[in-house]
């Protein structure tokens, strides 16, 4: 399983690569994996406002519906339109080619908050130790 040190993290698993006032903005491959085969991914509109911890983008596989929740308060300035053609992507490059959207910050204080790779590695660990 990849993590990125490059990026941060959330407990929901959602990343996020911060550049200057916008974060783009995926989930863990850790997430992709336990969600198996993504066959459709519902998008939030470019415009939207989203606060910390709402849900801004729905993942649907053959398994089960996920929801992926905003690691930070901001609104949508881009979203990944390949996703529409190809929801897969989101399996195989997760930190790649299946990022979800891209935010532009409200509070970088927020970002404060989220955990590095070290510390996200630690609570994946633990949560296996359960």
């Amino acid at each position: 399983m990849e993590i990125r040190e490059n990026l941060l993290y959330t407990e929901t698993h959602e990343w996020i690569l911060k550049k200057d006032r916008v974060v783009r903005i995926g989930i863990s491959d850790y997430a992709q994996d336990s969600l198996t085969d993504i066959v459709y991914v519902e998008l939030p509109q470019i415009g939207q406002r989203f606060k910390k911890g709402e849900v801004i983008v729905t993942l649907e596989s053959v398994k089960s519906v996920a929801e992926v929740y905003a690691p930070v308060s901001g609104e949508i300035i881009a979203v990944n339109e390949k996703l529409n053609d190809e929801p897969g992507l989101v399996n195989k490059m997760p930190y790649d080619d299946g990022w979800l959207v891209e935010m532009k910050l409200d509070d970088e204080s927020e970002l404060n908050l989220l955990m590095d790779a070290k510390q996200y590695e630690e609570m994946l660990n633990k949560s296996k130790d359960l």
